[in-house]
């Protein structure tokens, strides 16, 4: 692992309790890069890959903002239950998340899922896909009634394995994908009326920027003599 890391977890099929005996382990991380490197012209990279494989990492300014427009990946690591590198600056990221959510994860959640299902083709469906956006759905329901995202959906294991091995009637898929759409649309509109829809408490409409960049300042302070 590199030395700056400061946060670096496992997600993917392992981290969702979908994995099978051929699955890789996917880790995502975040990096700081020292303060004053960014006083060059030539800024330092907003992310990079490796050094492990299937490893990929973003600097932390980069990390945060992709948070705050409700990235679904990114959002997914700061709750991710496989954490493998945490500092003191990660944990404080960590602690972090709730400031990151808002009412616009609705639209990243669903809007994401809905463009992946519309490049499927009923004919001959990437099963693959369709499981995980069937699970991206999932999880952004769970993070509208409970303020987190689902990240292991072992409860809903078997059948999304089922529908990975295209044992699933593609018209079944599609009805699961339109009552989770349904429900999550229920949701945000229940939210715009300022009013609780289901079993969850009601996201914020705006993130808490303010935190975020106090977190963000700090760190670039505790990187000045890098």
């Amino acid at each position: 692992m590199s030395d700056d890391l400061i946060l670096s977890v496992v997600v993917g099929s392992r981290a969702y309790g979908l994995e099978t005996s051929s699955s890789d382990t996917d880790r995502r991380g975040v990096f700081v890069a020292p303060t004053a490197a960014f006083w060059r012209l030539d800024k330092p990279p907003t992310h990079r890959d490796g050094p492990l494989p299937e490893q990929f990492s973003w600097e932390v300014e980069r990390f945060c903002a992709l948070a705050l427009d409700a990235n679904p990946t990114v959002l997914e690591c700061l709750w991710s239950p496989i954490v493998e590198v945490i500092t003191p600056a990660g944990r404080r990221l960590r602690d972090l998340r709730e400031a990151f959510l808002s009412q616009r994860a609705h639209q990243s959640f669903t809007g994401y899922a809905e463009a992946q299902f519309r490049r499927l083709d009923p004919d001959r469906p990437r099963w693959k896909q369709a499981m995980h956006m069937i699970r991206l759905q999932l999880s952004g329901l769970h993070l509208a009634r409970h303020g987190e995202p689902l990240v292991e959906v072992g409860a809903y294991r078997e059948r999304l394995l089922a529908i990975r091995r295209g044992e699933v009637p593609w018209a079944e898929v599609d009805a699961w994908r339109a009552a989770l759409s349904a429900e999550l649309s229920a949701e945000l509109s229940a939210e715009l009326a300022g009013e609780p829809a289901g079993a969850g408490s009601v996201l914020p409409e705006r993130p808490d920027r303010e935190r975020v960049e106090e977190f963000l300042i700090g760190v670039r302070k505790e990187n000045l003599s890098a």
